[in-house]
């Protein structure tokens, strides 16, 4: 069950990365990543109220709070890549950096994959990297890229050490301090959030989207090392190029054939793993 909880979230994420990166080129990146993260608290915290939880202890509301502020700042940078067309730049560095930190800490926690699931580990790399072209930098987006990749990783490695008893209040802590940390960026600049109504609409579905992916995350990682259900979680880079494929009629290169075929791969070797 693990693996496929993980698997999900990283199909929410493939999404909302598709639709948050075509939303952030017609309205401005800020408002769209603000937006999104009031409607993740509104979806985090619906569904915390509605699954009843064994007890929530302080610390896993704190855990939550710090993986928003990883949440927050990552869709920021993302988000910021995206909006100037760096969507092969910005998704795979976000992606396979966040990924190789996460791992190392989790190792550094404790975790022992075996050797058929270090195998996934290491081809899941180099597969996301030509799923996105290689990362060529024609628009200066790998800072944003890299930025984001710490947000990712403290995103996830902060999630798992909430206790299963607290439910998904530390998912719901988690948006309320992603909102915080963007609130004065937001202050500042308060016209940016005046959106026509079906763009204010799609970036509250984008960040209900990030949202579920996370629940699910938290979900997976209670079942699953830590080190694998990030990897699998962060195979989200090859669902943009599938969708861009059927919807976009963009072309696939041989490339991110390979890319594709070898997550693949990665994904099997993790899940039997």
């Amino acid at each position: 069950m693990g693996p496929l909880l993980a698997l999900a979230s990283a199909a929410c994420y493939g999404i909302v990365d598709f639709a948050g990166g075509l939303l952030s080129r017609k309205a401005h990146f800020a408002a769209v990543t603000f937006l999104g993260q009031l409607g993740g608290l509104l979806l985090a915290g619906t569904a915390a109220l509605l699954l009843p939880a064994d007890a929530v202890h302080p610390a896993d509301l704190l855990w939550g709070a710090l993986s928003g502020v990883g949440s927050g700042a990552a869709m920021h940078f993302l988000n910021r890549g995206l909006s100037h067309g760096a969507m092969s730049v910005v998704v795979p560095v976000s992606a396979v950096t966040g990924v190789a930190l996460s791992v190392v800490c989790g190792v550094l926690l404790g975790d022992r994959p075996t050797a058929v699931a270090w195998l996934g580990i290491a081809l899941s790399g180099p597969a996301l990297w030509m799923v996105c072209g290689g990362g060529r930098d024609t628009g200066g987006g790998v800072p944003d890229g890299l930025l984001a990749s710490a947000g990712v990783a403290l995103q996830y490695i902060a999630l798992a050490q909430a206790g299963a008893s607290s439910g998904l209040w530390p998912v719901a802590a988690g948006r309320a301090a992603a909102v915080l940390v963007l609130l004065p960026a937001a202050a500042r600049h308060p016209r940016r959030l005046l959106l026509p109504p079906v763009r204010a609409v799609q970036a509250l579905l984008v960040g209900a989207g990030a949202a579920l992916g996370l629940i699910l995350y938290l979900l997976a990682v209670q079942r699953q090392l830590l080190a694998v259900a990030v990897v699998l979680a962060s195979l989200y880079p090859a669902l943009p190029v599938i969708l861009g494929l059927a919807l976009l009629d963009e072309r696939l290169s041989r490339q991110q054939v390979l890319g594709l075929a070898g997550a693949g791969v990665a994904t099997v070797l993790l899940s039997v793993g």
